[in-house]
């Protein structure tokens, strides 16, 4: 089978990247707890993801919790050409729900489960999660950053990121050790972040948005925006290759971590770096975040819905 060439961005002192990326969260059960609904299908997603050429894969060790990075291992390991991002400050309670620190020696912790988990060394990439911010938030996070900078002056981790975070305190973290990527989350309808994604893309940061296609626990935007329904209509693609093509066009560091549980989606998702959209169809999506509604993301932070038995 072939495979559309990947554009691709070198981190800053570190390895050349895809662009288009893989988000593993959605390899877990449903809500991203418990384990898939077909293992064997989630092997063949992670065996296809990196079969397509892509070498960025992120992941969390609350995925499941445990259940993702164990797949990944089971699938990829021993991840020769791959870099392995992973995400510490949320942990997963017994009832599914989540929990955000960033206490350093509960982000100690869970740096030693994901090397445990993904059976490494060193981890490639982990970013400090502030938890699941809809707007920016400026409290100090140099504690917790600073645990990170000591484990990679230790050699546990190669390099550092941030997730759901302000330019404030990226310039805050900038100054305890270097940055070389921020997972915010970032779509066509959730723009709070254009000006960061800007400052990225000027200082050679990454800049991965999550939720490319809606908000987790949300009604996606893709099935609600009229407008992007109308320009991939006349396109001939699937909303969601407007959605990450979009994002891809936004700065020349823009990064994209699509997730799937299944090879048709990972195909799709893929296809979207060869969409080249014409300066109309933009106009038209630039309307996308004035005419959304404002994300709620109560629910991400509450125990998963649970069907009776």
């Amino acid at each position: 089978m072939s495979h559309p060439a990947l554009p691709t961005l070198t981190l800053t002192d570190g390895p050349t990247v895809t662009r288009m990326g893989y988000g593993a969260m959605q390899l877990a059960g449903p809500h991203s707890v418990g384990e898939p609904h077909d293992h064997d299908e989630a092997l063949a997603v992670l065996e296809e993801v990196v079969a397509s050429g892509i070498t960025f894969i992120d992941t969390a060790d609350f995925y499941g919790p445990e259940i993702v990075n164990r797949l990944i291992r089971e699938a990829l390991y021993p991840y020769d050409g791959i870099t392995i991002a992973t995400k510490v400050g949320v942990t997963r309670r017994d009832d599914g729900s989540v929990s955000a620190s960033i206490a350093p020696d509960d982000l100690r912790r869970e740096v030693e489960d994901n090397l445990e988990h993904l059976g490494v060394d060193t981890l490639d990439l982990v970013y400090l999660r502030t938890g699941v911010p809809i707007a920016t938030n400026d409290e100090s996070i140099a504690e917790g950053f600073g645990a990170l900078a000591e484990l990679q002056r230790q050699g546990v981790i190669r390099q550092l990121g941030l997730s759901g975070v302000s330019s404030a305190q990226l310039s805050e973290a900038q100054e305890i050790a270097p940055v070389v990527s921020i997972s915010n989350l970032y779509n066509l309808a959730y723009r709070v972040f254009d000006d960061l994604a800007e400052r990225c893309a000027q200082e050679g940061i990454a800049f991965a948005g999550w939720g490319p296609f809606g908000i987790p626990a949300e009604t996606p935007f893709t099935s609600d925006s009229s407008v992007l329904a109308s320009v991939a209509t006349r396109l001939d693609v699937s909303p969601q290759q407007v959605a990450l093509a979009w994002i891809l066009k936004r700065t020349p560091t823009t990064v994209v971590i699509p997730g799937t549980s299944t090879r048709t989606h990972l195909r799709d998702n893929i296809s979207a770096v060869e969409l080249v959209l014409p300066d109309d169809a933009i106009a038209e999506l630039d309307r996308v975040a004035a005419e959304a509604p404002v994300p709620r993301l109560a629910q991400y932070m509450a125990p998963p819905r649970v069907p009776a038995a």
